[in-house]
């Protein structure tokens, strides 16, 4: 794992927005497949004490997906959306929705930029308040996001060498 790739995370005072940057070492397609393809999504979202468990998973304008991480206690933490738009390549749009705090939902768009044998992504997502928002900072998904991306990068690093 790369330590020159960190996470940033923006969220203004007084604004319903989040924004995450992570720039990873691995070619755009491969980050892209493991956004869309879910026998990779399970081994790189979320913290790695959780186990992941794909509901549905539909990458298309209008399909759903819906997942589930499970602690070692065993208590579930389920998430749901539905995707709204899909470029290949390029950006997905899509809703967000934790299952302990139903209809506090967020649209996120998540875009992916070719630098040449890496790849950034970038997250724009909308709360429907502030205290939304400041409620999604305060969850601690700075640290499940920080983590999955390092798995994620992990992942790429040992599908590249054939591990």
């Amino acid at each position: 794992m790369s330590t020159k790739n960190s996470l940033t995370i923006t969220a203004e005072p007084g604004v319903p927005f989040i924004d995450t940057v992570r720039e990873l070492d691995a070619p755009l397609d491969a980050v892209y497949r493991a956004y869309t393809d879910p026998a990779l999504i399970t081994q790189w979202m979320g913290p790695r004490n959780l186990a992941m468990e794909i509901v549905e998973f539909d990458p298309r304008a209008g399909g759903r997906w819906n997942y589930i991480h499970r602690d070692p206690e065993g208590n579930a933490f389920g998430f749901k959306g539905v995707f709204h738009s899909i470029t290949p390549g390029e950006q997905m749009l899509q809703t967000f929705e934790f299952d302990g705090y139903p209809g506090h939902v967020s649209l996120e768009r998540v875009t992916f930029e070719d630098l040449g044998g890496r790849t950034k992504v970038s997250t724009h997502a909308v709360y429907q308040t502030v205290e939304d928002r400041d409620g999604m900072v305060a969850s601690g998904m700075e640290g499940g996001m920080a983590e999955g991306y390092d798995r994620m990068e992990e992942l790429l690093a040992g599908v590249a060498s054939g591990a």
